[in-house]
């Protein structure tokens, strides 16, 4: 089985790809024994999941994925964007990104958004494949389910009709951002190979 280090200790990450990619061994950074923490200094999510991909694999010497996504509503310019991970100013803060979002769309009619996800797996300078996948739905007036992490509770996935924070888990890798550009990196591995 391929062994692939994700750049990321991010547990429900993690968890995510582990079910889109079943036939590959999916080792976080914690797992390989790295303390790494590239600084995403990118302008978009490609440039970002290439220097997490390359500072992981730089760090290790094994094929390295990356992914960086996050959420774009179309009346914010495509804000939260790049930042939407630290949105509120802090990494990681679901629940402040989420009220802030909804803060900034009081009154809002149009609430169309689409989350993106750019994935790089990094084997060298001279050996990198890259996808990107997309989501449209809108943003809720308020929090609907539990489930999924991040801005899902407020997001409406127009291809299940629902909040990915009711979805279920398979419902939601079938259909999401990074799900799609996962399948679309295996697929761009095969035409390599």
């Amino acid at each position: 089985m391929n062994t692939i280090l994700l750049a990321s200790n991010n547990a429900h990450k993690l968890k995510e790809i582990r079910a889109i990619l079943p036939d590959f061994r999916i080792l976080s950074l914690s797992e390989a024994g790295l303390d790494i923490d590239p600084e995403e200094t990118g302008a978009t999510f490609y440039e970002n999941a290439l220097i997490k991909a390359r500072a992981a694999f730089e760090a290790s010497g094994l094929p390295s994925l990356a992914d960086d996504s996050g959420l774009s509503v179309a009346a914010l310019d495509g804000a939260p964007g790049v930042l939407s991970a630290r949105y509120c100013g802090r990494h990681g803060a679901d629940g402040e990104n989420n009220a802030l979002l909804l803060e900034n769309l009081q009154n809002v009619a149009d609430r169309r958004a689409k989350f993106v996800s750019a994935v790089v797996l990094y084997r060298g300078e001279n050996d990198i494949v890259a996808a990107e996948g997309e989501t449209v739905g809108e943003i809720l007036f308020a929090p609907e389910g539990s489930g999924g992490f991040g801005y899902d509770p407020i997001f409406f996935s127009y291809d299940l009709h629902k909040s990915f924070g009711i979805a279920s888990e398979q419902e939601k890798n079938a259909v999401s951002h990074r799900g799609r550009a996962l399948r679309a990196l295996v697929e761009r591995l095969t035409q390599v190979q």
